[in-house]
């Protein structure tokens, strides 16, 4: 019997997939619980569900992290979408920040620069994308704030130095630091099914410093000796080479829909900052990022875009596509 789960239980699961601590994580698993239908095809589901909540309410009793783990780890989400830049000590993270942020990091020669997770704006166009430069990891260091806020990111850049001899070995350390807990990285943002807990973020490889003597090198014995399972893109903080294309791959990657809003009295939509959604959402998301009272009450919306007629009138699950300008109509 198929489980026929509702869109408010894939709202609350996705929100588990990205809880940063025990309570919201406790919390999510709630809401999954009662908004599922009980019969028999749920029943594993819901045995499974109510072991994580049991997991949860036990982590929620344990002594809580220190204020400033806590700040550090609390850093509030911004823009469309949540990336975070990882790697191995001086792999390029920080001057990769500088150079597609308004933030500024310490750049040095010398390792562990970067002592707290540093959040700067990164745009696409007219979206901006919140950037986050974590701690470098090591088989030695692995700071507990880092998993929280990979578990919590939409996409997670995992920064190689191909000017580094060590990038075989150091890189290794890395992925062995998430394959060890339930906080992994993986080719598509998921939760595994078959192990309760462990959560899989999307990554993507930067290549960095392409431009070092003999990188190609260096490249080819990582090919070699420990292949990654992820896709790549190569790039250069200090040139600035691959970073429009590491724009759009975030962009592309997160399925952003931009929506621009129209007030019915206006005859200009408001191109200031778009409203943005996933792919698949409908004019309710929009609707919610306005207002949530325009959400409960919405009746539908006059759309323009260019897979429509110009101010076609349009129901509530009407899918927007980007650059859609819509004009929001409530009861």
């Amino acid at each position: 019997m198929p489980a026929n789960l509702t869109p408010q239980y894939h709202k609350a699961e996705a929100a588990y997939r990205q809880a940063e601590t025990p309570q919201e994580e406790l919390d999510c698993l709630q809401v999954m619980l009662r908004e599922m239908p009980k019969h028999k095809g749920t029943d594993k589901l819901q045995a499974d569900l109510k072991s994580k909540i049991a997991k949860a309410k036990a982590e929620t009793q344990r002594p809580q992290p220190s204020a400033t783990k806590a700040a550090a780890s609390k850093i509030p989400k911004q823009g469309a979408g949540r990336i975070v830049l990882l790697g191995a000590p001086n792999s390029g993270k920080s001057q990769l920040l500088a150079a597609l942020t308004r933030a500024q990091p310490e750049v040095a020669p010398y390792p562990f620069t970067t002592q707290a997770p540093l959040p700067g704006m990164m745009l696409f166009e007219d979206c901006p994308f919140q950037l986050i430069d974590l701690p470098p990891i090591t088989a030695d260091f692995f700071s507990s704030t880092t998993l929280g806020l990979v578990r919590g990111a939409d996409l997670a850049l995992l920064t190689i130095d191909l000017g580094n001899d060590d990038l075989v070995e150091e890189t290794q350390a890395v992925l062995d630091q998430f394959n060890s807990g339930k906080t992994r990285l993986g080719r598509e943002t998921a939760l595994d099914e078959e192990d309760i807990g462990v959560s899989y973020t999307q990554t993507l490889v930067l290549l960095n410093k392409m431009d070092a003597p003999e990188a190609r090198g260096r490249l080819a014995l990582l090919d070699e000796f420990l292949p990654l399972p992820f896709d790549r893109l190569e790039v250069s903080g200090s040139e600035g080479t691959g970073l429009d294309d590491l724009r759009r791959q975030v962009f592309e990657r997160l399925q952003i829909v931009r929506v621009y809003t129209k007030h019915p009295k206006e005859k200009e939509p408001d191109k200031s900052k778009p409203f943005t959604i996933r792919q698949g959402e409908t004019l309710v998301e929009v609707a919610e990022n306005v207002h949530r009272d325009m959400a409960a009450n919405l009746k539908g919306a006059r759309v323009w875009g260019a897979s429509v007629h110009a101010g076609t009138t349009v129901k509530p699950d009407y899918q927007p596509q980007d650059g859609d300008i819509v004009e929001l109509h409530s009861v």
